[in-house]
């Protein structure tokens, strides 16, 4: 061999070694790794995607054992990677070869499960990337119980490291002398991420103005991905091969009501990278709906709990299907009140229909409020004067920031005291046995120690109960009664496994899904009434020539199916002139249905803001509101057992033809507390700006959370403004907090209505408002009973009578401007009482002139 030959021989040597390196530290970034910890095999998960074995990765695996969980829980997407696990007794450490100059998510899947010698309530771990701390004492049993979850999901996404290697270390952390302490993790995914952020970032509310940060050089942690308008996109049908969750937007949301849009378009990514989201977020939308008037007083509005003190990165996504041109759409993103930007208008910044786009803005969330939440908010620019008066929004995903100390641990969930109760309740009716644990776990004094021994010890128990099928957790639709002759598909999800009582059954009609599609001509869009969280809600006709309105959930809604169950369980047992009344309801095959008599005037809600067709009088509001406050007169005192309603708000107080108003939507009511009680003590839900302040901090209900709620509604009424509106000055966001700022400041008369003002006496303001401020007492024992503030309204509308008696105008309508004559109920405490509080009398009284209700046709947000 020639010395050129040999030469020529050694490059491609080389080469070929520098190719195989090259290979080598790039073979993550090239395929998604995935690792089924503690498994010897790996194996394939239910989507058929390959996971291995984590040995060959840890390179200091000596204080760790490979193990199988105990349990199965039946709402596992796969056992792979959830059965088996890695505990870890001491710190260990992964550690896997990279591109030094690629971006990588690193997703974490935890199964707080019992495993053989592990008590799964002691494990809280440390962990570490590099030199950031990514979980800091966390506790996946304590959050998965906190969240109602029967595994968790954790996924960062990590900067470029400027190494050829990253370092995953867990570490457990001691919390007690008495118990051995682990951490675990079930699965290990790392996949490399394309470019998708940016190096400046706008920060918003910085003294008015923007500074940035560093999209590109930040670690950041994934709080949420959403769908919004659309339904769940399972990870195989992520774009990019990043394997992501995008989750519908549904739960987060409150404010006005909005309206989804599915469409069948191509999608166009331009320069986009088709990795920033899938094509099917795109074909997806929501949007305020067709009336520019309403649209000018409302705004989309989603909040999200955060962890206090970090910079989040918000990225909303954007496709317009609709329109074509510059100025036909125009809004305006705000970031918790604050400006994000003001002149939105998708077809200017993407050039046509069908092309994508994203943007980013960055916001930081102290705790000075001491709220922990991030709200966004969409609405429309009115200065502009757009062609549609009208938002959009496609996607929303939220990333927390790292902190300058290069951390992005959270805070636990705190487990309410009404969880460690229920729990040990269901406990004790199973196993009464161990009612001596109670008094242990009562009498501890340890604080989170004591929560985990609690949490543990129902935990333990709640598993030993569990039926394939009729979990909580199980991604499927289940019967809801045993007397159908159709059967429930497996499809979906669902909330709920418990059955509906025989009473239930019986007092209300079964409908076929035959009958129902008849009855909306297959659920024609043309047909809907109104959207909600539950789903949409359809106009009509049954039997030939009854109307009804329908209201059909949508399976991807976390929120729908427990509340469809209590809707029907209570109101199948109430009947009264002032609460809605269920005809029937439907459930078969993935579809779940409530059927109510059609409501023809809609929600009160819709006769008070500006640019509605009819105004309503003083007068004609305040029989309104006597006959809602007569409604939850009647739930508080009247049925067989004090109802709350837990959601007293201005849309769910309906009208008929006639204008009595009904109370709707029980979907979230709880039966109150026995002799012995005081309160319930129950998960918070109701819709903010109505909430129970005292409710919110202490997690206990009593019927004077709903005075609260109808306190708000009060004001809402009076002032003809949203008990919530992000747009006002700060101090006026809060209708409720505004209006007791203003008393106190002796300027309440400033936010009547103007339609209103020189309409009501003196008096009956005075008594009106004070009976409105004392509904919004920040103390329930300081509130008063719904029978005093349904005796000060009829009081007040007495009031007003009596003046138009003496001007000798009977008629209620006579101010003109598009007003509508109500009908005066001239009843009294004594007479309502004579009608009311007898359930027995009530039950089946059934009249064709007041019986139509339904509920939740507008916003049943903020849940």
């Amino acid at each position: 061999m020639n010395a050129n030959s040999f030469h020529h021989f050694l490059h491609i040597f080389l080469n070929l070694i520098q190719l195989t390196c090259f290979l080598t530290s790039t073979a993550i970034s090239a395929a998604p790794l995935s690792l089924n910890c503690g498994s010897k095999d790996g194996g394939n998960d239910a989507d058929n995607r390959k996971w291995e074995p984590d040995t060959k990765y840890l390179i200091s695996g000596h204080k760790s054992i490979s193990t199988t969980a105990l349990t199965h829980e039946p709402s596992l997407s796969s056992d792979v990677p959830y059965m088996t696990a890695r505990i870890i007794t001491g710190e260990t450490t992964y550690k896997f070869n990279v591109n030094s100059t690629s971006r990588y998510i690193l997703r974490l899947h935890f199964y707080p499960s019992n495993y053989p010698n592990f008590n799964v309530s002691n494990s809280y771990t440390i962990l570490t990337t590099n030199s950031i701390t990514l979980l800091n004492n966390f506790s996946a049993f304590i959050t998965a119980e906190a969240l109602s979850q029967a595994y968790l999901i954790k996924e960062f996404s990590l900067a470029a490291f400027n190494s050829d290697s990253i370092t995953v270390t867990f570490k457990p952390v001691s919390r007690s002398t008495r118990s051995k302490s682990f951490a675990f993790v079930n699965g290990i995914e790392l996949i490399t991420e394309p470019d998708l952020f940016d190096d400046k970032v706008g920060l918003v509310g910085v003294s008015h103005n923007y500074g940035t940060i560093d999209g590109v050089s930040s670690n950041m942690q994934c709080m949420f991905r959403l769908n919004v308008g659309g339904q769940y996109i399972h990870p195989t049908n992520d774009s990019g091969g990043l394997m992501r969750s995008w989750y519908d937007d549904t739960p987060y949301m409150f404010g006005a009501g909005t309206v989804t849009h599915i469409a069948n378009v191509t999608i166009d990514y331009r320069d986009l990278p088709e990795a920033t989201a899938p094509a099917d977020v795109y074909r997806t939308a929501r949007s305020q709906g067709p009336d520019p008037n309403t649209n000018k007083q409302g705004n989309v509005t989603w909040t999200f709990p955060v962890d206090a003190n970090f910079t989040y990165l918000v990225r909303f996504h954007f496709c317009d299907y609709q329109h074509d041109k510059v100025n036909q759409r125009v809004f305006e993103i705000y970031l918790n009140n604050e400006t994000a930007f003001a002149t939105a208008d998708v077809i200017a910044w993407t050039g046509g229909k069908g092309i994508p786009t994203r943007k980013d803005y960055a916001i930081y969330v102290g705790d000075k409020s001491g709220e922990e939440e991030l709200w966004v908010t969409l609405h429309t620019n009115i200065q502009l004067e757009p062609e549609f008066y009208d938002v959009l929004l496609n996607g929303l995903e939220i990333f927390k920031l790292s902190d300058s100390k290069s951390n992005l641990a959270g805070r636990n969930p705190v487990p309410s005291e009404m969880m460690q109760k229920q729990l040990i309740a269901n406990r004790d009716a199973i196993d009464p046995d161990a009612i001596g644990v109670k008094h242990v776990v009562g009498g501890a004094m340890g604080g989170a120690a004591t929560i985990g021994v609690a949490m543990m010890v129902v935990f333990v128990i709640r598993r030993r109960r569990r039926v394939p099928g009729t979990d909580s957790g199980v991604t499927s639709w289940l019967p809801l009664y045993g007397n159908s002759t159709s059967k429930s598909t497996v499809s979906g999800k669902s909330q709920c496994g418990s059955n509906l009582s025989s009473d239930a059954v019986c007092n209300c009609r079964y409908f076929s899904l035959v009958e129902i599609k008849s009855a909306t001509n297959n659920f024609e869009e043309g047909n809907v009434i109104g959207v909600g969280g539950f789903g949409k809600v359809y106009k009509g006709v049954i039997d030939g020539n009854m109307k009804v309105a329908i209201k059909r959930s949508n399976p991807s809604s976390e929120q729908g199916v427990n509340e469809f169950v209590t809707e029907i369980e209570m109101l199948s047992k109430l009947r009264h002139r002032h609460l809605v009344s269920l005809i029937g309801f439907c459930e078969e095959g993935n579809e779940m249905v409530l059927v109510y008599d059609y409501m023809g005037k809609g929600t009160l809600r819709e006769h008070l803001y500006k640019g509605n067709k009819i105004t309503l009088s003083w007068k004609q509001r305040l029989d309104i509101l006597v006959g809602a406050a007569k409604g939850l007169h009647y739930l508080h005192t009247g049925a067989k057992y004090t109802i709350i309603h837990r959601d007293v708000k201005t849309t769910n107080i309906l009208c008929d033809d006639n204008w009595v108003a009904k109370v709707s939507d029980f979907g979230l009511s709880k039966t109150g507390p026995n002799l012995n009680q005081n309160h319930v003590s129950t998960v918070v839900k109701g819709s903010f700006g109505y909430l129970d302040p005292e409710y919110f901090r202490r997690q206990q209900l009593t019927e004077k959370s709903d005075v609260y709620s109808f306190g708000v509604v009060l004001f809402e009424v009076l002032c003809a403004r949203p008990a919530l509106n992000p747009n006002l000055p700060k101090e006026q966001v809060s209708l409720a907090d505004y209006a007791l700022q203003s008393a106190r400041r002796g300027t309440l008369e400033e936010m009547v209505d103007p339609h209103l003002k020189g309409t009501i006496t003196p008096e009956s303001f005075k008594k009106f408002t004070e009976c409105s401020l004392k509904c919004l007492a920040d103390h329930g024992l300081e509130r008063p009973s719904m029978g005093d503030v349904l005796w000060t309204l009829e009081f007040v509308l007495k009031q007003e009578t009596k003046g138009d008696e003496t001007r000798n105008d009977k008629k209620s309508g006579s101010t003109g401007g598009g007003t509508v004559e109500v009908p005066i109920q001239n009843s009294d405490m004594i007479a309502m009482h004579l009608n009311t509080l007898n359930l027995d009398d009530d039950e089946y009284d059934y009249d064709s002139d007041d019986g139509n209700a339904f509920s939740q046709i507008v916003d049943p947000k903020g849940r």
